[in-house]
């Protein structure tokens, strides 16, 4: 066996081991959701319409301890999200399978084909009614009634003994390909989803972060900073000029998509943000480049401060020079102290154009340039971008002397960067 045989051997086996490991978490992942929707359902429609009492969850939860010693994730606070996650999403999902002909034929790319079949517990007998003589008569029903939960019932043999059968199912993998929401929603853990709905509130605007959370493999400490930075409403609303300078539309919608009209910047911590200069921020900026990273979103790869160009034996510096792989272009970045003036789009359209002839490589995008400043005026921007040549946008900035209290300390610290990095 040779070595380079050896190589691909480890190789292939490697990513069978890591490919299995990825199906088998995803499919634990999908399990958990569909139970706890089921469980879910089962306590919003006996604790909301049903009779329980007010501390029937807790008692449940502790009885559920005792019966099952290390069970993990059904605290009475985890058991309410359960309720909360079912709540958020019943009126998006159906009670049924999706037929052969629908699951071939639907062309709706919404969250309301996500088929989560309960089997609506009815099926099961685990009925929203008082129980009938005949019911209790027949050994084979299978009853849970709505009345306040009593300790006695929870300790005795006789609530240990009925079969309580809540059965949630998935749609296959088969149904689940024709629509990229559903594939997104199950990849997406129990936490992060209880973390959108109780900071969102449309359905759109929960879909888009679970589409974010699961492509972009974010962290929680991620996900909570760009719900804190509304980064649904952010996103794709920088001003810019890329319908003019990008033909390529897919180029063109990825950069749209890219970056945001504010950047929160809570680890810029300077005294008087209005006395100091660009490079006291730029510095600031870079010895806490990975929170930098984090508050421009995902792809993003820094290269250098003070970026060198020569042109023509004449030396210029890019304040932060950045390269994003999902656009698969050099970013450039020109940080501002003050507000925005119409002669930053020559300066950066200079650079640029220096940019694109001796750095960029053959494969690549053009360059992307990005006018970071404390305020602008969006007419003054407007005109400013007529005429002009190369991609570029102009966002502002808060520092943590500016942010309101909410906003101040919601990127990680030191050591919680570390982990996610």
């Amino acid at each position: 066996m040779t070595q380079r045989s050896h190589i691909e051997a480890i190789k292939a086996i490697k990513q069978a081991i890591l490919k299995s490991r990825y199906q088998a978490a995803a499919a634990v992942n999908r399990e958990m959701l569909s139970l706890y929707f089921g469980i879910g359902e089962y306590i919003s429609k006996n604790s909301r319409k049903g009779f329980w009492g007010t501390n029937a969850i807790a008692t449940i939860s502790e009885q559920l301890q005792k019966e099952l010693p290390g069970l993990r994730g059904f605290s009475a606070t985890n058991l309410k999200n359960m309720r909360l996650f079912f709540e958020a999403w019943e009126t998006a999902f159906t009670n049924h399978f999706p037929t052969e002909e629908h699951a071939q034929t639907s062309n709706n790319e919404t969250i309301t084909n996500f088929h989560l079949l309960t089997n609506d517990l009815r099926k099961n007998n685990v009925l929203n009614r008082q129980p009938l003589a005949d019911d209790l008569q027949n050994a084979n029903n299978k009853i849970i009634t709505n009345r306040q939960l009593l300790a006695d019932d929870l300790e005795s043999n006789e609530i240990q003994e009925i079969d309580i059968d809540i059965i949630i199912r998935l749609t296959t993998s088969e149904q689940l390909a024709f629509n990229q929401n559903l594939q997104n929603f199950v990849a997406v853990g129990f936490t992060h989803h209880i973390l959108i709905i109780n900071k969102t509130r449309e359905i759109n605007e929960r879909l888009f972060y679970i589409e974010q959370c699961a492509k972009g493999f974010w962290s929680k400490e991620k996900l909570k900073y760009n719900l804190k930075s509304n980064l649904y409403a952010q996103q794709g609303s920088m001003i810019n000029n890329f319908a003019q300078t990008i033909s390529q539309l897919d180029f063109r919608g990825k950069a749209l998509r890219a970056f945001k009209d504010e950047y929160l910047l809570d680890f810029v911590n300077i005294e008087d943000p209005d006395e100091a200069d660009e490079r006291e921020i730029e510095n600031e900026i870079v010895r806490n480049i990975k929170k930098f990273i984090l508050a421009l979103g995902t792809e993003f790869s820094f290269i250098d401060n003070q970026h060198r160009l020569i042109v023509d034996e004449q030396e210029f510096f890019v304040d932060l020079l950045f390269f994003n792989r999902k656009l698969q272009s050099l970013v450039a970045i020109d940080l501002k102290k003050n507000n925005f003036k119409p002669e930053y789009v020559g300066k950066m359209n200079f650079y640029l154009s220096a940019l694109d002839e001796y750095v960029k490589m053959p494969h690549e995008n053009p360059s992307i340039g990005i006018i970071l400043c404390k305020e602008k005026s969006n007419k003054i921007v407007e005109f400013a971008f007529r005429d002009t040549a190369k991609p570029m946008g102009v966002a502002t900035y808060k520092t943590a002397r500016e942010l309101p209290p909410e906003y101040i300390g919601i990127l990680p610290d030191v050591e919680k960067l570390k982990e996610l990095m």
